[in-house]
């Protein structure tokens, strides 16, 4: 016995002593849950939850396409055009597994100063300033501290802006050092293959975004948006930019695992609930547009019972978003409207890529702050013009002029993936009668000229990059957005959305406080937040 007794009173005396430094979960792990994580794999899930696709309307969807008055519904089954915003999108628990991220790869030995690091600065920035454009002020600051601080209070949403263009700037100067020193370290990059001089210029490209929404805080002194613009523009080695559409950050569609909303397999559930916006075919009829012809189809009301041709800009009809979803949905039976092309977005799997940052929208951005004085050597018409051309050829026209080939489906087809049952037309394309039209061609650094870039970005951005064109229009009015019964919201365009139901219920002193700082206390989608005053 005496053995046993002195065996034992050791292993118990050291679970009593070691109790005092260790918790039960320090002494025992479960051998089927990972204990760390590799960043990659983080990283890699923050990338997707970065990705914002267009809506299908087959399922659970988001509105965004709607809201931007592109693509909108005529059926209310699958839902509507209504401004009725509901809670924003959080994102705080991405932005956790972001400084998971950061911290399991120096856990792995990697230096401080490393890829992640420069990276998880882009993206707090990218996803406190994506709440802040939904909500205004938000949580930042004390937003991350976990149980330390369950109830985090707002942050004004000045400082929002601010602190993320600090992040942004740091990101760009680390990036720098790091291609400098050849940082391989980066693991798991579904936009840019571990490519850091691209990543650089997505920061920057992002930077320039971002100091638009800023553009009616031009007089304040603290944000300096107008010099902080003309420095990225003036030193192109310290910021570089996209140079081209190969530096897109954009989401790349595969088959078989990984589909555009729009394919081969929903046509017959999708493809007529949702008809084309005349906001968006009404402003490309209007000057004469190429990108119809590839976005859209003729609609057959025009060209077999008003006998005009297919290739006539006039036979792509728009519906007004304002209309009554009752009659939308009777004249589209009908088909006096144009529908998405069946050829480029249901004939196959994979469609377009879907662009998060991009270059055409980055040179009209510059474009514009150079038309509004933030850059004095600047050239905005060269901006403008890449920006179109950037576009015209990401549908497959060439900007330089000559022809190319629309397809419309043929009536009576049963099979949206079969060739035969697509009409080919040859559309003559010329750069120069293009752009020389009176409503194109650019008007120099003038109210008219501002109008000209913003509707151009609007057509850019069709079916691109979250609710960039929303907001262009929150900010500017152009182009002008249809409102009526059909938009609901007493014939107003929403400004905002509403809080997360979390933050009434758990973060109740700084939610209300939030409220009465800046809307008179009420959650309300039609306030006006600071950053549109």
């Amino acid at each position: 016995m005496k053995k046993i007794y002195y065996l034992v009173v050791p292993v118990f005396l050291l679970l009593v002593t070691g109790g005092c430094k260790k918790s039960f979960s320090d002494l025992y792990q479960n051998p089927n849950k990972p204990a760390s994580v590799p960043p990659s794999i983080l990283f890699n899930g923050v990338l997707t939850n970065l990705v914002e696709i267009p809506s299908s309307a087959s399922g659970p969807t988001n509105s965004n396409e709607i809201w931007d008055q592109y693509y909108i519904y005529n059926y209310d089954y699958y839902g509507n055009n209504r401004y009725e915003f509901g809670a924003a999108t959080s994102y705080y628990g991405t932005l956790e597994n972001v400084v998971r991220m950061e911290q399991e790869a120096v856990k792995l030995g990697v230096s401080p100063n490393n890829p992640y690091s420069a990276l998880g600065k882009f993206f707090r920035a990218f996803f406190f300033i994506k709440m802040s454009m939904q909500l205004g002020d938000i949580p930042m600051t004390q937003a991350l501290a976990g149980i330390a601080n369950l109830t985090p209070a707002y942050d004004p949403q000045k400082k929002v802006f601010q602190q993320c263009l600090a992040w942004l700037d740091s990101a760009n100067t680390q990036l720098a050092g790091l291609i400098t020193s050849k940082d391989n370290s980066l693991s798991g990059d579904i936009f840019y293959k571990n490519d850091l001089k691209k990543w650089q210029k997505a920061v920057n490209s992002y930077t320039v975004r971002v100091l638009l929404h800023l553009s009616k805080k031009t007089a304040d002194a603290d944000l300096n948006v107008a010099q902080h613009f003309a420095a990225i523009l003036g030193d192109p080695a310290k910021y570089p930019l996209m140079e081209n559409a190969s530096d897109n950050l954009e989401y790349v569609f595969v088959t078989p695992s990984n589909f555009y909303p729009d394919n081969a397999n929903n046509f017959g559930q999708t493809g007529s609930r949702k008809n084309m916006s005349a906001t968006h075919v009404g402003l490309l009829t209007q000057l004469n547009d190429p990108r119809v012809f590839v976005v859209a189809e003729p609609c057959r009301y025009q060209v077999d019972t008003l006998h005009k041709s297919p290739t006539d800009v006039t036979s792509f009809v728009g519906a007004d978003p304002a209309l009554d979803l009752g009659i939308m949905y009777n004249n589209a039976g009908l088909q006096r409207y144009s529908f998405l092309n069946r050829k480029r977005y249901f004939s196959g799997y994979t469609a377009e890529n879907a662009i998060q940052v991009g270059y055409a929208e980055q040179c009209f951005n510059i474009a514009e702050g150079i038309n509004r004085g933030w850059y004095s050597t600047g050239n905005a018409e060269d901006y403008y013009k890449a920006g179109i051309r950037a576009s015209l050829d990401f549908y497959g026209i060439p900007s330089a002029g000559g022809a190319f080939t629309a397809y419309f489906y043929r009536p009576g087809s049963t099979d949206v993936t079969s060739n035969l049952n697509y009409d080919t037309h040859s559309i003559p394309f010329d750069w120069n009668t293009f752009y020389n039209q009176a409503g194109v061609k650019y008007d120099g650094n003038t109210a008219t000229g501002l109008t000209q870039i913003l509707q151009q970005k609007y057509l850019a951005l069709f079916r691109q990059s979250d609710l960039e064109a929303y907001y262009t229009y929150r900010l500017t009015g152009v182009p002008a957005f249809s409102t009526g019964p059909g938009t609901g919201n007493s014939n107003r365009i929403a400004m905002r959305f509403k809080y997360p139901g979390t933050e009434s219920a758990a973060n109740t002193k700084n939610y209300q406080a939030a409220l009465q700082s800046q809307y008179s206390g009420n959650d309300d989608i039609n306030a006006i937040m600071w950053l549109l005053k």
